[in-house]
């Protein structure tokens, strides 16, 4: 659970529950403040009507006295002392009425304006001496300054404002009253609110702690099940913690010996961590930060055994441990040492007899290519004497002696063709691989047409069905692998002469390593796999010469390209049933496809 979160939230809403509520009560306030003020100052408004309103009727009466005679000092008085309050008065409602509405000042001007006007006329009231002036003069004051009207929506006005006013603060007092009690209420829902989340935070703490504990338990279960030895070394290369396999190479042979935790590892194991050297790497791993990986330790152990150990050291910190510590892993490799020593002999020794098969082959090539020479001079010669005899004899040998003749002939050409096959086979085992992309596709067409046309030859009429499947472009030597087509195929072909129609099949398929099977079928006369063995053998036939001509190593010249090119080959066949000849070319040699 994000805790966080949570906290930043609970922060804000705090903040929002406190500040907003003062915020809108300190709004409140002030309108309430500002109502109030309204209020006063209406009142103060219709005082100030009401006195005004009164010094007009003194003004009015007093003119109305001096008019109809009673012209005295009293009266006079009277006026003046009106005369100077009435401006007073009116300033102090035009002061008041930049408050109120448009209307409202309005009336106030108006009503100033008619003040103005009365206050003119009663003065010259009281300077005139004629009464009928005076008369005429106390008319034009009743007829034009009739102010109660406006004195009276003046004072409507200002009642108006003052109770709209009053609903206005009575309402304001309310809605304070009720965000009062809200900001109460969320504030309550609130502390609720946080006391939960706090409980809720303890509970996942509390679990926290336990699954905390449980994990430590389990990861020390781990590492005490874990048989490689393993410890920790504090900055005075002190044990603090070990698992059960560290005890039982490094732990004392005495049973009343105190638990190496917190002993010196120098002093632990019989002396297997006494060595200068290991002692000042450890060192350097917690003080300079130098990590050791793989490093080789041979020790004896408490067992008395001497070991190869693979030791890996690295600086780390430790949850509740203030300092850094080191953190060992060993791992015993005295079998592994044991067997790369005879592993190391056992390859020199291999080494040697590759050498020494090496060697023999090179001998055995050397042999057979001198041999092939050599004979070919003898058989020139028995070739050569034998026709010079036949035509020595002429017409008068007898059959018998040109039987013989016939004998040496045909055997001195079989041993030629023995001799060029053993020439061919040995260049196979000689001649470098020229690997370039090799069409298959078009090589088994060639082929296939030179056999077709060698077959119409030798038996005409003979009729070959050929079902050549889509086969890929390798990287290959082309010459060797047209040897290889030129074989197979030529089998096929020579074992199915017997057949009235000869099938033939090739096929290609990718195998699940990604290496090339080829594959060529055939209806011939096939082959006991009980004699299999000799199959790929020099100059080694499973039918008799007489039956079918060869010389017998053209699958052995097969094979032997095909190793040299990292594949195999296998067959497959029963008398009568005809053959089936598989082999592969690695991955390596893929090409483009063909089409």
């Amino acid at each position: 659970m994000n805790y966080g979160r949570y906290h930043w939230l609970l922060f804000v809403a705090v903040a929002a529950i406190i500040i907003m509520p003062f915020w809108m009560l300190r709004e409140m306030n002030q309108r309430i403040q500002n109502a109030e003020q309204a209020l006063t100052d209406g009142s103060r408004t219709d005082a100030a009507l009401s006195r005004l309103l009164y010094e007009a009727r003194n003004l009015e009466a007093a003119a109305a006295s001096i008019a109809a005679g009673a012209d005295n000092a009293q009266m006079r008085s009277r006026i003046a002392q009106s005369t100077a309050n009435i401006p007073v008065l009116v300033r102090e409602l035009s002061e008041q009425s930049d408050s109120l509405g448009i209307q409202q000042q309005l009336r106030i001007g108006n009503l100033q304006g008619r003040l103005e006007q009365r206050l003119d006329i009663s003065q010259r009231i009281v300077q005139s001496t004629d009464s009928q002036e005076r008369q005429r003069l106390l008319a034009m004051m009743s007829d034009e300054m009739a102010m109660n009207t406006i004195a009276n929506e003046v004072r409507r006005e200002s009642q108006q404002i003052f109770m709209t006013q009053s609903r206005q603060t009575e309402a304001l007092h309310k809605r304070g009253q009720r965000i009062s009690l809200i900001s109460m209420l969320v504030q309550l829902a609130l502390l609720m609110a946080l006391l939960g989340m706090l409980r809720r935070q303890q509970t996942s703490r509390e679990h926290a702690e336990r699954a905390l504990m449980a994990a430590n338990a389990r990861a020390l279960a781990v590492v005490q099940a874990i048989r490689e030895p393993i410890a920790l070394l504090d900055g005075e290369q002190r044990v603090i913690m070990h698992n059960a396999a560290f005890a039982e190479l490094y732990g004392s042979s005495s049973e009343q010996s105190p638990d190496i935790d917190g002993q010196d590892i120098s002093q632990i194991g019989n002396g297997a961590w006494a060595g200068l050297e290991i002692l000042q790497r450890l060192r350097d791993v917690l003080s300079r930060g130098r990590e050791l990986w793989d490093f080789e330790l041979r020790q004896t152990t408490r067992d008395g055994i001497e070991r190869t150990m693979l030791l890996n050291a690295c600086r780390m910190s430790l949850p509740g441990y203030q300092q850094e510590v080191t953190l060992l892993t060993l791992s015993d490799i005295s079998h592994h040492k044991a067997a790369e020593t005879e592993i190391s002999e056992l390859n020199q020794q291999l080494r040697g007899k590759i050498e020494q098969i090496s060697d023999v082959n090179r001998e055995l090539e050397a042999f057979s290519y001198s041999v092939s020479h050599d004979l070919r001079s003898p058989l020139r010669h028995i070739s050569g004497f034998a026709e010079k005899l036949g035509k020595q004899l002429g017409d008068g040998a007898d059959d018998k002696s040109r039987h013989y003749l016939e004998v040496i002939d045909s055997a001195a050409k079989r041993m030629a063709t023995l001799i060029d096959d053993l020439l061919v086979y040995s260049r196979l085992g000689r001649s470098a691989l020229r690997l370039q992309p090799v069409d298959m596709q078009s090589m088994v067409e060639e082929t296939r047409a030179l056999l077709d046309a060698n077959a119409q030859n030798e038996t005409p009429g003979r009729h070959i069905e050929w079902d050549i499947k889509a086969l890929p472009m390798v990287i290959a030597d082309e010459n060797m692998m047209r040897q290889v087509w030129g074989n197979l195929l030529g089998n096929a072909v020579k074992y199915s002469a017997p057949r009235e129609v000869t099938h033939i099949q090739v096929s290609h398929q990718r195998l699940a390593d990604g290496s090339h099977e080829f594959t060529v079928r055939d209806n011939g006369v096939g082959f006991d796999m009980a004699y299999a063995g000799k199959l790929f053998g020099v100059f080694q036939r499973m039918h008799k010469p007489s039956e079918f001509p060869g010389t017998g190593i053209g699958l052995a010249n097969v094979q032997r390209v095909l190793v040299r090119h990292g594949g195999q080959i296998s067959a497959e066949a029963a008398p009568g049933k005809g053959a089936i000849f598989r082999f592969t070319l690695p991955s390596l040699l893929d090409g483009a496809t063909a089409s």
